[in-house]
């Protein structure tokens, strides 16, 4: 029990931590974030702070204790962003293999998802 509830926080920490930061670097519309999603992707200007605010409340709805079905959608959310974000990277500059950095966060988000649910049986 002790351990389960240890490693969900861990993968949910550096999962939130991942996903809070590049929500507020959409949010404030930095000119990295800014250049990247409508300069490299085609995505128009207004996304940009959109998918910010979704990623910050997102974290928000899986870090909050309780409200199971939100944090349902918050996880579902939040990993349809990264599957769309890679399969963009994908399509506009095709396979880089620096791409494969994408993998750390799938892998926390669904670490985090088991635990939580594991959590939940106990």
């Amino acid at each position: 029990m002790k351990s389960t509830k240890t490693l969900y926080w861990i993968f949910t920490g550096l999962f939130g931590a991942f996903m809070l930061f590049s929500g507020i670097i959409n949010a404030i519309s930095t000119s990295q974030s800014v250049d990247l999603i409508t300069g490299q992707l085609g995505y128009p200007l207004y996304v940009v702070p959109f998918v910010g605010v979704a990623k910050i409340l997102g974290v928000i709805a899986i870090l909050v204790p309780g409200y199971p079905r939100i944090k349902e959608w918050a996880y579902a959310g939040l990993a349809f962003d990264l599957i769309a974000a890679t399969y963009s990277m994908v399509a506009v500059n095709g396979f880089k293999p620096d791409m494969l950095g994408m993998s750390i966060p799938f892998v926390h988000d669904t670490l985090s998802y088991l635990y939580y649910h594991k959590r939940l049986k106990t």
